[in-house]
């Protein structure tokens, strides 16, 4: 294959993987047309970004490109408004949406821009007191100028990353989503597999909620909570994680999922693909994110120590000197990763933190 990665940033960190970079917005779908038109590409993939997702699935229709989603369904997973529209004709649980006029809401709730990931726009309100400012930044954060107001669903967090085959959804792995509070809330600082919930009903509930929206072929990413009253779909993404969710599949499976959602792009057979078990003596994977002080980035030390700790498939550190963190960290602006496996979740994630651990990241802290 003859690879074409597209970025706004010219020192994106894929750039080096591809045989061609193209600094371009893989928002700006205009561009992403032209130069699939100008470059005959047999194929397109949003492998880790919602807002792509559905460009890559219009863009694909239009030239009459193999896509494994349609671009309705494209429209669909990218805005959680109509996500949830499909859940309630489906009947998939899902969180109760909420009219912020409504004079008895129910505190604490959740405050979305429907249209963004990252956590861009998303508060917790705890108190009347907060929803304005909460509004006024998820409106700000929103390309269409809507935001979406739930209750708060109370429970642990899971992760089903799937694929789906002429309609036949192939659950790979479920993973514990280990998250920040508030500030940071719903921000992941860990993955890890496989869960320690009975997950039987979420699997079912990802299965329902990918058909509801459309999936008929290719990968999909489905966050849950596990309410008091049984699992509720929070959304669905026709994409790998972004949270490095494809290479601990692989590292627990042996399932490629960054391979498939390229065949998936191609139009390849995928009627074998199923779940299958590597033999492998240790039974548990997390990958443990990075979390860096506030200030500018100077220097990072201590990744040979991390890379001795025991099962560590690899460090990844995203970001170069001259980067700022601000005080408020979202999933876009993660420092970096471990991928560690273990004889089992826990001792997975005990090795994962460690090896995070080791990972430090010097700062300048005025120049924040």
């Amino acid at each position: 294959m003859h690879v074409i990665a597209v970025d706004r940033d010219p020192q994106a960190l894929g750039f080096v993987l591809a045989d061609e970079r193209a600094i371009i917005s893989s928002e700006d779908e205009e561009a992403v047309d032209r130069l699939a038109r100008a470059r005959d590409v047999d194929g397109i993939v949003s492998p880790g970004a919602d807002w792509p997702v559905g460009i890559a699935a219009r863009v694909a229709e239009r030239i009459g490109l193999a896509h494994p989603i349609t671009a309705r369904t494209g429209s669909i997973v990218t805005s959680k408004a109509r996500q949830r529209e499909a859940f309630a004709a489906a009947g998939v649980p899902h969180a109760r949406e909420l009219d912020p006029r409504d004079a008895e809401l129910p505190f604490p709730l959740v405050v979305k821009a429907p249209d963004r990931q990252g956590q861009r726009g998303l508060a917790l309100v705890r108190t009347p007191g907060e929803l304005e400012a909460a509004l006024a930044t998820a409106l700000a954060e929103s390309r269409g100028g809507a935001v979406l107001v739930e209750e708060l669903v109370e429970g642990p967090e899971v992760t089903v990353n799937a694929a789906s085959v002429d309609g036949r959804f192939v659950p790979l792995t479920v993973t514990d989503r280990l998250t920040a509070e508030p500030p940071a809330f719903g921000v992941a600082l860990a993955h890890a597999w496989p869960s320690r919930h009975d997950t039987t009903a979420a699997v079912d509930a990802a299965g329902a909620a990918v058909a509801a929206v459309g999936i008929r072929n290719g990968p999909s990413y489905t966050q849950l909570r596990l309410g008091p009253a049984g699992p509720v779909v929070m959304e669905v993404a026709a994409r790998l994680g972004g949270g490095h969710d494809a290479e601990l599949c692989a590292a627990a499976t042996g399932v490629d999922l960054n391979a498939l959602a390229v065949s998936f792009a191609l139009d390849d057979d995928m009627s074998s693909c199923q779940a299958r078990g590597r033999g492998a003596k240790e039974q548990g994977a997390a990958v443990v994110f990075l979390v860096p002080p506030v200030g500018r980035l100077v220097g990072v030390e201590g990744v040979a120590e991390a890379e001795a700790v025991p099962g560590l498939r690899w460090v990844r550190v995203y970001r170069r000197p001259g980067h700022v963190f601000g005080s408020l960290w979202r999933g876009a602006d993660r420092a970096g990763a471990v991928l560690v496996t273990g004889a089992d979740r826990d001792d997975a994630l005990v090795r994962g933190r460690r090896a995070a651990d080791a990972v430090r990241f010097r700062v300048d802290a005025d120049a924040s």
